[in-house]
């Protein structure tokens, strides 16, 4: 009986044992046909271990395509701590190899996670590092795909452009202020172990990253390059405290060339101090404008009439008493009688005194505001600062008379620019930008175009019309007279401004400026040009910064096909000038009848008739200068 029951009982445990294993193969098999994916995946985790990879950040091209900043391809370091089986030992081989400390290292290594980053120092590393890493065979130490931003032009336009962080995070410049549409979402690496941590001969997988937006400036790299070199050969030459250029298309305000110096690598911006790397002087320096300001006030009083520049004068003493002031002119003794075309062509200080009379303290105060004093102007980028303007009912008569000649407001160079942009094209202030367009990466499709953006209207095209001849006549027979070029029509206005701290003026202490244009029967640039505190005795925007602007439009105009003048008001000249002579046309002349007073010929060819001549015709040469002529057989 108890056999029997036994029995029974063995078969029910049989059976119930069958029956579980039957559940157990069905469970197994529709798992695996049901949800084969899911179990996968989980799998999958379990070998795999996640590296995040950079999204592929956008490029920054000049508006001719000139890259200026661009993604590289680079390695980084990634650690398993799991798999390192000699903590110690490989923290030491990696911080050789890194340069960096092998203390805070080794606490990386140590963490237990899954997998350890190992940032700053294993970010970015050179393939010198690379090869050492790769040859010194560190258990758990994983090389991965990565990106780095670079700079191929280096300090070029390093202030406008700025740089990004080791995550490729904008810091500064256009890097900061467009970060939301250059940054680029982050991918993963995937790399497979298996269940004791050693690496699979698997292949790695990347997910997908993203991809940021490109940026086409407006800055042209031709021009930008003209200016960079001009501006490092003054920065030789006077070695100044620091200077500033900037280039503006005056009939859209988009910026051909921005310069701020001292500048920097952004490559190595680690490298620099705070206020290199974050002062982009152009828009951040604010000022005293000196004289440049005389264009503006001269502007102001000519559209509403205040004299006829040609026909009016004023008898320059040597000074203008304003409340028991005494303001001086920089010639002693003064100017004596001159039309007010001549007060501006020799930046006499009494005589804007009695232009501000004329003006009225409310009608200067609303052409100041109207020309965009006292505000930013809205450029593209960080860190503009808006300059400093009186409040209106603290100007007395005093404010009044200085704010005329640029003394007692503070302005930015770019608010200049603008300003100056205005009185030579016809009247309109334009606000000024950097960023022409952005694009897709991927499509190339046009996502944003910046168009020109007028900001109102200050003077009538008249009064600008006038302004041109006026400014032309400064450059022909003023303080502009070293950016004088023989056949391009060049007309600015010259600044030496005091500088200032703590409401007291510096002795010896001045920032040197020219802001111009070209050419003036149809202008297409402005240029602005600032030097800080040259080191040498020498106190005038006009000897020091108008031959460097003469410099870079004897290679600008002719690049911007800018052609030369018949007609252009003549240079007033001392008996230290060099004479000029304007060069003949001899092309399709016999040799023997090409002759001019003054001038010397070498003729390259053996053929009679001449086919070709440099200089060009009309061009001026120094006496005693060299015409080649190219002689071919007619």
């Amino acid at each position: 009986m108890q056999r029997e029951m036994n029995l029974k009982r063995m078969r029910l445990v049989r059976v119930v044992i069958g029956a579980v294993f039957l559940l157990i193969c069905f469970k197994l098999m529709y798992e695996q046909l049901f949800h084969h994916a899911t179990i996968l995946e989980r799998a999958e985790n379990l070998w795999q271990r996640d590296f995040k990879i950079s999204g592929k950040r956008g490029t920054i091209y000049s508006s001719d395509q000139k890259v200026l900043a661009v993604n590289m391809p680079s390695t980084s370091v990634m650690a398993v701590p799991l798999m390192i089986k000699d903590t110690a030992h490989t923290a030491k081989v990696l911080s050789e190899i890194l340069e960096c400390d092998e203390a805070a290292l080794l606490a990386k290594l140590e963490k237990r996670v899954s997998t350890q980053k190992l940032q700053p120092e294993g970010r970015n590393i050179s393939d010198e590092q690379r090869n050492k890493i790769m040859e010194a065979d560190l258990e758990g130490i994983i090389l991965v795909q990565d990106s780095k931003r670079y700079y191929p032009n280096k300090a070029y336009l390093s202030q406008v452009i700025g740089f990004c962080g080791i995550d490729h995070q904008g810091l500064s410049g256009l890097e900061l202020e467009y970060d939301e549409y250059l940054k680029a979402e982050s991918g993963d690496l995937k790399i497979s172990f298996d269940a004791k941590g050693n690496l699979l001969a698997l292949e790695e997988e990347v997910v997908h990253y993203g991809y940021g937006n490109d940026l086409i400036l407006s800055i042209d790299s031709t021009i930008q390059s003209i200016v960079e070199r001009e501006m490092n050969l003054m920065m030789l030459k006077y070695q100044p405290t620091s200077a500033l250029a900037i280039a503006m298309d005056p009939n859209t305000g988009a910026i051909l060339a921005m310069v701020s110096k001292p500048d920097f690598d952004p490559n190595e911006y680690q490298n620099y101090d705070i206020e290199t790397l974050n002062r982009n002087l152009p828009i951040w320096m604010s000022f005293e404008p000196g004289s440049t300001f005389k264009s503006i006030t001269f502007a102001s009083a000519l559209e509403e009439k205040c004299f006829d520049m040609y026909k009016d004068t004023y008898y320059d003493r040597g000074y203008e008493i304003v409340e028991g002031a005494r303001i001086k002119s920089w010639k002693a003794g003064g100017h004596g009688q001159q039309t007010f075309l001549e007060v501006l062509e020799n930046s006499s200080n009494p005589g804007f005194v009695e232009i501000s009379r004329r003006l009225g303290k409310e009608r200067l105060y609303e052409y100041v505001m109207n020309f965009g004093f006292g505000k930013k102007t809205g450029i593209d980028l960080p860190g503009e600062s808006s300059g400093i303007m009186f409040d209106y009912d603290v100007m007395g008569p005093v404010e009044t008379a200085t704010v005329a000649f640029g003394q007692g407001i503070s302005a930015t160079p770019l608010q200049l620019v603008r300003a100056f942009s205005a009185v030579i094209n016809g009247g309109t202030l334009y606000k000024p930008y950097i960023v022409s367009s952005i694009a897709n990466p991927l499509t190339g499709e046009i996502l944003y175009e910046k168009q020109p953006e007028s900001q109102g209207t200050v003077i009538s095209e008249e009064t600008s019309a006038l302004m041109r001849i006026a400014l032309e006549s400064v450059v022909a027979n003023g303080g502009g007279k070293n950016s004088y070029i023989y056949g391009y029509k060049i007309g600015g206005k010259t600044g030496t401004a005091q500088k200032a701290v703590n409401g007291a003026y510096l002795s010896n202490e001045y920032v040197l400026s020219f802001l111009s244009a070209a050419s003036m029967d149809d202008p297409k640039i402005v240029i602005y040009v600032a030097c800080d505190s040259p080191q040498n005795n020498i106190q005038y925007g006009g000897t020091v910064v108008a031959p460097v602007v003469r410099n870079m439009y004897e290679d600008i105009l002719p690049y911007l096909e800018i052609e030369k003048a018949e007609m252009q008001i003549p240079k007033k000249t001392t008996w230290l000038d060099p004479k000029m002579i304007q060069v003949e046309d001899f092309i399709g002349m016999s040799k023997e009848d090409c002759i001019q007073e003054g001038l010397e010929f070498e003729i390259i060819g053996d053929g009679d008739k001449v086919v070709e001549q440099y200089p060009s015709a009309r061009t001026y040469l120094q006496e005693n200068g060299k015409v080649v002529l190219v002689c071919l057989d007619s």
